[in-house]
């Protein structure tokens, strides 16, 4: 048991190195970090019309992150296991004595670390509601954190994804329709028109399949146990499925 637990963790370490390294390596997680920037400053200056509300908050900024989520988290896991699939390297990786659990684990938190860096890099949109007013920065606090984890949940859909193909495109387009199922599975509209037509309790029912359901309640500065098991749980059953799969593409190339 030990050895084994001593076997995930190396695992993890030497696929976090790696993977991290290789988002820094080229331009792609800078490209990433500020596009996300520029297209969340766009959406809570303008689209959200900050400065008209006359309100110190910034419930206005995080109203789009699982919007943004959905679609730009995809384009940040898609490499993950397509390139290695594409340029063979996973056939290297197969033949290597690790855990494909810990392997899975680094590849999601490199990911994930790239995300928290954008997430940490808005923190002049903090300072700008703090210099013109009183916001409740423990709710902001609760808000940040929470974001954080949904971007976990999103990112191992599309790491999941990616270990089904060989091209990034197919991955990316994979995580982007799960991702959505995932999202508007809360959004106001959809529900109604599944009240509307099976009950409201069919609507509730779907509507806690939802990320948005639980975010929604963070946004209120709420922090609820339910929201971190369930953002926990997405994020633990989807790295199941990708070691799964990952799994059985070793036992083919075998």
């Amino acid at each position: 048991m030990k050895a084994e637990l001593r076997d995930i963790l190396t695992s993890i370490r030497a696929s976090y190195l790696r993977e991290l390294r290789a988002y820094f390596a080229t331009p792609l997680a800078y490209v990433f970090v500020a596009i996300f920037l520029m297209l969340v400053g766009v959406f809570t200056w303008e689209a959200s019309r900050f400065f008209d509300t006359g309100l110190a908050d910034l419930q206005p900024f995080f109203y789009w992150h699982p919007w943004l989520y959905m679609i730009f988290l995809p384009a940040l896991s898609m490499r993950l296991w397509a390139d290695e699939i594409a340029y063979s390297t996973s056939e290297l990786l197969f033949s290597l004595p690790v855990s494909l659990f810990g392997l899975a684990t680094g590849k999601l938190l490199a990911a994930w670390n790239v995300a928290a860096l954008s997430l940490v890099l808005t923190f002049p949109m903090w300072i700008t509601v703090n210099y013109l007013g009183a916001p409740d920065n423990g709710a902001i606090a609760i808000t940040y954190l929470t974001s954080l984890l949904m971007a976990g949940a999103y990112l191992s859909i599309g790491a999941a994804m990616s270990s089904l193909f060989s091209s990034q495109v197919l991955a990316y387009i994979a995580g982007i329709l799960v991702a959505f199922v995932f999202t508007a599975a809360g959004w106001p509209m959809l529900v109604g028109a599944i009240s509307g037509l099976l009950g409201a309790a069919a609507g509730d029912l779907v509507a806690q399949f939802s990320f948005l359901t639980y975010f929604e309640t963070a946004q209120r500065g709420v922090l609820e146990l339910r929201a971190l098991l369930y953002f926990g749980g997405v994020i633990l059953a989807w790295l199941s499925l990708n070691t799964i799969w990952v799994a059985n593409k070793r036992a083919f190339a075998g």
